[in-house]
C-alpha cells in the first residue's frame, strides 16, 4: 500500500519542464521507475556526466537531460542530407564525442557547455561500421569498428580528441572471416587502468587485450555461443583488470540462454559459463553494480531486465521491458536506461 501511495504522490508532483514530463511509478519488483522522456527515438549509447545524462541517437540527434532542472536539450547534426545514426558516445573533461554507424563514419566533438560541434574524423568505405568508443584518460581514447580488411578498424587519439588516426592492420590481430563486433550498447570496449578489453562476435567470439595502447595484443577464446553471423558477445564489463563478464547470445533465437553469459577471474584467459539454461536470453548490455565487489550484475535485452547477486549463477527478472538497449549506473542505487523511444531512471531499494 505504501508503494501505491508514494507512487501517486510522485505522479501528482511530477516535474513539468519545457520539454519533459517525468512520470514516476513502482513496478512489480518494487523498483521506482522515472520515465524521463518518451519520443520517437532509438538510443544505444549514453554517458553520465555529473548532473547530466548525455545520449547519442538516430535521426542525426544527440542531447542530454539535466537531472537538476529536468530540461531536455537536443541538437540535430546536418551534413549533406545524410541520415546519421549515432551508436557510440564518450567523454573527456570538456567534450562529448559521438560516432556514427555505416558509411561514411563520422566522429563529432561536442562542447559540453554550448553544444557546438566539429567533425574530427571521417572515413569512407563500403564496409565501414564503428561499434564503440571510450576514453582512457583526458587525452587518450580508442574507437573500434568492424573490419574493412582482416582486422578490427581501430582509431585512436592522443590529444583529447582533436585528431584521430586509424591504426595500420599490421599492428592488429587478424580476425576470422565473419568475425566482427556489434554496435548494441557501446560496450564492446572496456578499459581498466591502462588495460584495454575488446570483444568480438559472429563466426568467432573472442577477447582481445592490450596493456600498451594497442601496440601488442593477447587474444583469448570464449565459450559464448558463436559460429553464425548474429551470435556471440554483444556486451562486456570488467570490474577490474581480472574480473569481467560477457553476455550476448543468438540474435536470431533470442530465447536461447544456454551459452550466452560467462565470467572470468583471470583477465579473460579462462571463462566459466554462468546461468546456463536460466535467466535472460539475448542481451545487449551488461554492467557490474557499483560497490558490490563484483557480486551484483544487471543485464538488459529483448527478454527483459535481469539482475544477479551471486556473480551470475542465478538471475532474477526485474522488469518485462524488452525495449531497453543500454544503461549505466550513477551509483549502486540509481541506473539510467535507454532504448526504443525512451530514457528512464531506475531507483533500487
Amino acid at each position: 500500500m505504501k508503494y501505491i501511495i508514494t507512487a501517486l504522490v510522485l505522479f501528482l508532483f511530477s516535474v513539468i519542464s519545457k520539454d519533459t514530463l517525468i512520470v514516476s511509478k513502482y513496478n512489480q519488483s518494487g523498483i521506482l521507475i522515472d520515465t524521463l522522456f518518451i519520443d520517437n527515438i532509438s538510443i544505444r549509447a549514453i554517458e553520465i556526466d555529473k548532473n547530466k545524462v548525455w545520449y547519442a541517437a538516430d535521426k542525426n540527434r544527440f542531447g542530454y537531460i539535466d537531472l537538476v532542472t529536468n530540461n531536455r536539450i537536443e541538437r540535430k547534426i546536418s551534413l549533406d542530407s545524410l541520415k546519421l545514426e549515432f551508436r557510440s558516445i564518450a567523454q573527456n573533461k570538456n567534450s562529448i564525442f559521438i560516432l556514427s554507424v555505416g558509411n561514411p563514419a563520422l566522429l563529432y566533438k561536442i562542447d559540453k557547455h554550448d553544444l557546438t560541434y566539429k567533425l574530427v574524423y571521417r572515413e569512407n568505405h563500403k564496409k565501414v561500421f564503428y561499434d564503440a568508443i571510450h576514453f582512457i584518460d583526458n587525452k587518450k581514447a580508442i574507437a573500434i569498428g568492424d573490419p574493412t580488411e582482416d582486422t578490427f578498424s581501430i582509431i585512436t587519439t592522443l590529444d583529447g580528441g582533436t585528431t584521430w588516426n586509424k591504426l595500420s592492420n599490421s599492428r592488429l590481430p587478424k580476425l576470422a572471416v565473419g568475425e566482427a563486433a556489434f554496435a548494441a550498447s557501446n560496450t564492446n570496449i572496456c578499459i581498466k587502468r591502462n588495460r584495454i578489453f575488446i570483444v568480438s562476435g559472429g563466426i568467432k567470439s573472442r577477447l582481445f587485450v592490450s596493456d600498451n595502447f594497442c601496440k601488442t595484443w593477447q587474444v583469448y577464446e570464449t565459450p559464448i555461443i558463436q559460429g553464425q553471423t548474429m551470435t556471440g558477445i554483444f556486451s562486456a564489463d570488467f570490474l577490474n583488470e581480472k574480473i569481467g563478464i560477457i553476455v550476448g547470445g543468438n540474435y536470431e533465437n533470442q530465447l536461447d540462454n544456454k551459452a550466452n553469459k560467462a565470467i572470468t577471474f583471470d583477465g579473460g584467459q579462462t571463462w566459466k559459463l554462468i546461468g546456463i539454461n536460466q535467466g535472460f536470453g539475448y542481451a545487449s548490455c551488461v554492467q557490474f553494480v557499483p560497490d558490490s565487489n563484483g557480486n551484483s550484475i544487471m543485464s538488459v535485452g529483448t527478454t527483459g531486465i535481469y539482475s544477479s547477486n551471486n556473480q551470475g549463477e542465478n538471475w532474477k527478472k526485474l522488469s518485462e521491458d524488452k525495449d531497453i538497449y543500454t544503461f549505466r549506473f550513477q551509483n549502486s542505487k540509481i541506473a539510467y536506461l535507454a532504448g526504443k523511444n525512451k530514457l528512464v531512471r531506475m531507483i533500487f531499494n
